[in-house]
């Protein structure tokens, strides 16, 4: 019988969850722990782990006096990091591996980074053990306020956004991270899209929309990261 590596899911506030990525993940056959420190869960060691995934949020990456968990899950990301423990932040949870690798983070000054866009691969990405075998010309569902300003020493940018900001890296041998939400459906856009309006209800009904209407190009494209991820997980132990 196929392994079922254990993958935790750090999931920061009520509505950002795993949504369509834990789908996917279980229907990989992994067996998913979902952690909510901001409730009060302890942690996981990574050796109780084959696999690590941090979502995102509202906060920012060292916004500590607002998510006063924050510290642990960067210091979380940092031992999976030197256990080589396969681990995948999302948003959020790429601006705190930058950060607890050694990045920086700030604020964009373009603004916000708000609906589909394209996902730009760079050459680096052909031969990435996690990136390496996905669709050319995606798109990923973005809503994000800050962006990776500097990587960490070592980190290999594996896409930029349309404007060069950095959209995803390998961030560690086995750490990488996106800066879009590949687990978005349009019912948990629809709800970020409430607790961060953008400026106009128009640009919102539109976007969603959008959203909505991209789901098959959005499950063929991420959908075989999800899979892959697993299988990482898998071969770690």
């Amino acid at each position: 019988m196929p392994r079922q590596p254990l993958i935790a899911i750090v999931q920061h506030q009520a509505e950002c969850p795993a949504a369509r990525l834990a789908d996917w993940l279980d229907e990989a056959g992994a067996r998913l722990v979902t952690v909510r420190p901001d409730l009060g869960a302890r942690l996981p060691e990574p050796d109780e782990l084959d696999g690590l995934i941090v979502l995102g949020g509202v906060m920012g990456a060292t916004d500590d006096e607002v998510a006063p968990w924050l510290p642990e899950v960067r210091e979380l990301i940092r031992r999976s990091a030197d256990a080589h423990l396969p681990t995948f932040g999302v948003c959020l949870g790429h601006q705190l591996i930058a950060v607890a690798l050694g990045g920086q983070v700030e604020g964009n000054p373009r603004g916000k980074q708000y609906g589909l866009l394209p996902v730009g691969y760079t050459a680096d990405a052909a031969a990435d053990p996690l990136f390496g075998s996905l669709p050319q010309g995606a798109r990923g569902v973005h809503s994000n306020n800050d962006v990776v300003r500097a990587a960490p020493p070592g980190a290999v940018a594996l896409a930029t956004a349309p404007n060069g900001e950095l959209q995803a890296a390998r961030f560690a041998p086995t750490v990488w991270g996106v800066q879009w939400h590949p687990e978005v459906d349009e019912q948990v856009f629809e709800g970020w899209s409430t607790i961060e309006p953008p400026p106009s209800e128009q640009l919102a009904k539109t976007t969603i929309a959008e959203v909505a209407g991209a789901r098959a190009e959005l499950d063929a494209a991420w959908q075989p990261l999800a899979e892959r991820f697993v299988s990482l997980c898998g071969q770690a132990r």
